[in-house]
This record gives C-alpha cells, sequence and structure tokens, in this order.
C-alpha cells in the first residue's frame, strides 16, 4: 500500500479542459512516484493506488458528463495514462487498461449497450479488468435458456483483484462467432490467481482466472440482437487502440526514467575524479547523453500524439470506418509502436550511464524503468510491427485485422 500523503482530489473542483485533466494525471503521477520503489519492492496488491485513481476522478474520463465524468476523448485518455506511467508504470497500465475495457462496449456493443454501461460504470466509478488472452484456449460459451455460460481459464487477466467489474470473451459453442460481456468481478465461478511473478509491472495484478461457470444474461452479450451479432468494421479497431495505449505508458515509464535519473544526477552524482568537472552536471558525456535521450523521447511522443489525433477521427465516426482507413490506421500505430518500444528500452538502459555505479542501490530503484518495459514490450514482436509498416510502404499492404494487427 502506498504510504504517501493521500491528496483530497474528490473534494476539490473538477477539472475542465483536457489540459486541466492532463495537469491532474500528474499531480496523481507526482504522489505515485514517492514511494514507486518501495511499492515495487513489496509487490503488494494496489488497491489504495486504484481509490486514488478513483478520488481523482481519472477513471471516469472517458465516461459521459452528464453522469458525472469527464466526457474526454482518446486522445486525452493517451495522454493521462503517460502521466501517471511517469510515475508509476504499473498503476499507468492498469488506468490503461482501465480504459479500454470501458471502452469495449462502444467498441462491440449495441448503443443501447454501450450507452446503459458507460452511464453505470460511470456512476459507479467502476475499474474494469479483462481476461481475454488470445493466445491461450478459447474460452467456450454455451446457452442456458436465457443465460450464457463462460467456462475456460485465462494467463492473464490484467486488473483482476482491483477490478469491480471484468470484461470476458470466448466462443459460443459450435459456432466461430465471439462473446464479449460484462461482469462482476465477483461472479460466482470467477477466481483470480496469485501467480502474476514477472520482473516487471509487478503491480498490474496480471496473473491467471479461472472461469468455472460463469453466467450473464444473453442481453449482456455485447453487440448482438436476438441472439445475432451486428458487425461492423469499427469492431476491429481494438488492437490499433490498446496498442496505443502500450505506446503511452512505454513512453510514460522512459519520461519518468529520465526524471528521475536527473534528479539523481543533480543531487547525488558525483563527477569523475579524472574528468576535470567539479560537478557531474558540468560534465560534457553526462549533457549529451540527456540531451541526446530527451530528444529521442520528444520525437517519440510528437509521433503518439499524431497518430492519436489520426484515431480519433475514426472514434468519432465509427460508421465511416472502412477497412482502408483502419489498415491506414494501424500502419501508423505499428510504426509508433516499434519506435516507442525502442526509445524506452534504450532510456530505461542509458539512464545508469549518467547517474554512476551507487545508482544501482536497490534502495534507488532505478532499474524498475527498464524491467517495466522490458517486461510488456514482449507483449508481442516488434518485428512484426516493423513487418507491417514494411509491407505497407512496398506493397501497399494493409495489415489482416487479427488479435495483435
Amino acid at each position: 500500500m502506498s504510504t504517501a500523503a493521500p491528496t483530497d482530489w474528490h473534494r476539490s473542483t473538477a477539472p475542465q479542459t483536457a489540459q486541466d485533466w492532463i495537469a491532474r494525471a500528474a499531480e496523481v503521477a507526482a504522489v505515485l512516484a514517492t514511494d514507486a520503489a518501495e511499492r515495487d519492492r513489496a509487490g503488494a496488491t494496489p488497491y489504495a493506488e486504484v481509490q486514488r485513481l478513483k478520488d481523482a476522478g481519472l477513471v471516469t474520463l472517458l465516461g459521459p458528463t452528464e453522469q458525472g465524468g469527464a466526457g474526454q476523448d482518446w486522445t486525452t485518455a493517451y495522454r493521462v495514462v503517460r502521466e501517471v506511467a511517469k510515475g508509476d508504470g504499473s498503476i499507468g497500465q492498469l488506468l490503461g487498461y482501465h480504459y479500454l475495457w470501458f471502452w469495449a462496449a462502444r467498441l462491440v456493443g449495441t448503443r443501447d449497450q454501450w450507452q446503459r454501461i458507460e452511464a453505470e460504470a460511470t456512476r459507479e466509478r467502476w475499474f474494469f479488468g479483462g481476461a481475454v488472452n488470445p493466445r491461450d484456449k478459447d474460452v467456450i460459451v454455451t446457452e442456458d435458456g436465457d443465460d450464457l455460460v463462460f467456462t475456460g481459464r485465462k494467463t492473464f487477466s490484467t486488473g483482476s483483484k482491483v477490478s469491480d467489474v471484468t470484461v470476458l470473451e470466448g466462443v459460443l459453442d459450435g459456432t466461430e462467432l465471439h462473446v464479449f460481456a460484462v461482469v462482476p468481478s465477483n461472479s460466482e465461478g470467477l477466481a483470480f490467481h496469485d501467480d502474476w511473478d514477472n520482473i516487471g509491472q509487478r503491480l498490474t495484478e496480471s496473473g491467471g482466472a479461472t472461469i468455472d461457470g460463469v453466467r450473464t444474461p444473453w442481453s449482456s452479450a455485447l453487440g448482438y440482437v436476438d441472439k445475432k451479432f451486428q458487425p461492423r468494421t469499427y469492431n476491429t479497431l481494438n488492437v490499433p487502440t490498446i496498442q496505443l495505449v502500450f505506446v503511452n505508458f512505454y513512453l510514460g515509464i522512459a519520461g519518468g526514467a529520465l526524471e528521475t535519473a536527473a534528479a539523481y544526477t543533480r543531487t547525488k552524482s558525483r563527477s569523475w575524479l579524472h574528468g576535470g568537472y567539479e560537478r557531474a552536471v558540468d560534465e560534457p558525456y553526462v549533457i549529451d547523453i540527456y540531451g541526446d535521450l530527451t530528444a529521442k523521447l520528444w520525437a517519440a511522443e510528437a509521433l503518439a500524439d499524431a497518430v492519436a489525433a489520426e484515431g480519433q477521427k475514426l472514434h468519432d465516426d465509427p460508421d465511416s470506418v472502412t477497412a482502408q482507413t483502419r489498415g491506414d490506421f494501424e500502419v501508423r500505430v505499428a510504426a509508433i509502436k516499434a519506435r516507442a518500444t525502442d526509445v524506452s528500452l534504450e532510456i530505461g538502459n542509458r539512464i545508469f550511464e549518467v547517474t554512476g555505479a551507487r545508482s544501482t542501490s536497490s534502495a534507488e530503484g532505478l532499474d524498475r524503468f527498464w524491467r517495466n518495459v522490458r517486461t510488456h514490450t514482449l507483449h508481442d514482436p516488434v518485428a512484426y510491427k516493423r513487418r507491417e509498416v514494411g509491407r505497407w510502404v512496398l506493397e501497399g499492404e494493409l495489415p489482416e485485422p487479427t488479435w495483435y494487427s
């Protein structure tokens, strides 16, 4: 649990503009950063940190204003994720995945479904998790009268124990039809396992889940009308949207690494005894590395923001999304995913060159930045993202919509 002093965000006036919400996220990040290294070592379930996200109003960022939400769009959500990840990469990931699953009803569902879910989720300040891992065997969905019954197991379920509701996905038995539904995380038959024990993103509650006969009404099957799915090309935007979430918490972690390292260099690093400088901040190679890494980060952030703005045009008019516009967007997302991966890994590694040997102390926890990006950037091979871009350049080939493209 965080030991940082609480902030009464829930008692203050809610931010009004996108920039105000990004500033609020920066305030949250500053609180998270005060004991991020300690919490990373402890690995405790981040109940208090998720409550902070609720108190700050960040969990309802995409929610309708008439229900108390901020009514912001994805361009703001991505920036908020980036800011929070500067303070704690795990909490940035949790928030980003929450936004993805909050939006899942709008992605797949009918208008009546997503309006109802978004209204209730905003009023009740639900925190979303998801047990949807396509590398596992499909969860089987069977019919039982007016109910659907989900049965299976997922290796990963980010947000599990800290979530109020969980998005389930499975295949309707005897068909190739996929079914998404939002269920309470305390549903009978839904069990989360404490088996997330990885080197990075330790507080994301990304362990496995057993789904043993979880029941939900047929009416909760997103996008189904009279038990028939109503497809749209917009349904396929799940991958580029979540990949941009990845991009932004990678860049946030990298930004946090640079800020933390710079503070260390200014206050703790010693100049090299043979360098001829009294202060580490005056050594030319130190100055050069900070300049180089900052320039690379700023360039990646600028591309991430540009791609987010391109994607928002598709979100603003879902019925106009075509295979071409969707594919072109995915290529752009693939490009920034590859660039953000390289930049964040480089920054997480090279900060030690400008902080010095003593900065490797476990008490400093500077290694968490590299461990966090190294862990999650293995989500899917970056080489395949570069391939998407290369095939588009050479052949005009659009990525085929899959769970990873």
